[in-house]
């Protein structure tokens, strides 16, 4: 299932930014394996915000929680999740599933 997905962070001003920085750093890492193995198949930066727009590839709803509530910076996110579908306009190509 394909789900598009905006996360808005936001670390505490007081926040130690040693202690942020290795969140960062854990949240690089873990993304990236997600982008390589294909679940996270799109991220995209927000300009201006501290926010992306994803698209993930994943089994469903419950994959989706899991991996989302797994990242690091989870505690400080907003999260917004919609399902997706393929639309019968779109010209296919290979990542349709």
């Amino acid at each position: 299932m394909l789900f598009h997905v905006r996360m808005d962070v936001q670390l505490p001003a007081e926040m130690d930014p040693t202690v942020a920085a290795k969140l960062k750093e854990r949240e690089r890492h873990y993304s990236q394996q997600l982008q390589r193995d294909g679940r996270w198949r799109e991220l995209w930066r927000i300009v201006g915000e501290y926010a992306n727009i994803s698209i993930f590839d994943v089994s469903g709803n419950d994959e989706l929680h899991e991996l989302l509530s797994t990242l690091p910076l989870f505690p400080y996110m907003s999260v917004a999740v919609t399902p997706l579908t393929v639309h019968p306009s779109r010209i296919a190509d290979d990542r349709d599933t």
